[in-house]
């Protein structure tokens, strides 16, 4: 449950309360019976950097940075149709034999 810190309007006691979410806001100061006001301030404890998010602690592969590479890159594929193969349609025939008998 949160804590809450108040401050009296009249005597300026500040005091903290814990409290769940639903519950109503104090009004009246205990030392003085003034007003109470929440007090927001910063927060106390920052996360920063990576780790601390559900999303983070998913390991995802980092890959070295590339490489500089000092030699040369291979020529590009010549498109030239004497170097290309062409593939042979293949024909395939089939024999029916037919016997007949006769009988007499």
């Amino acid at each position: 449950m949160p804590t809450y810190e108040y401050e009296c309007q009249a005597c300026h006691e500040r005091l903290e309360a814990v409290q769940k979410f639903s519950d109503a806001p104090l009004t009246t100061c205990p030392a003085c019976g003034g007003e109470l006001r929440k007090v927001f301030s910063a927060v106390g404890i920052v996360f920063k950097g990576s780790g601390f998010y559900k999303n983070d602690s998913r390991s995802t592969a980092k890959s070295p940075a590339p490489a500089t590479s000092t030699t040369t890159p291979a020529p590009a594929a010549s498109t030239d149709a004497a170097s290309t193969p062409v593939a042979t349609p293949s024909t395939t025939t089939t024999s029916t034999s037919t016997s007949s008998t006769s009988s007499d």
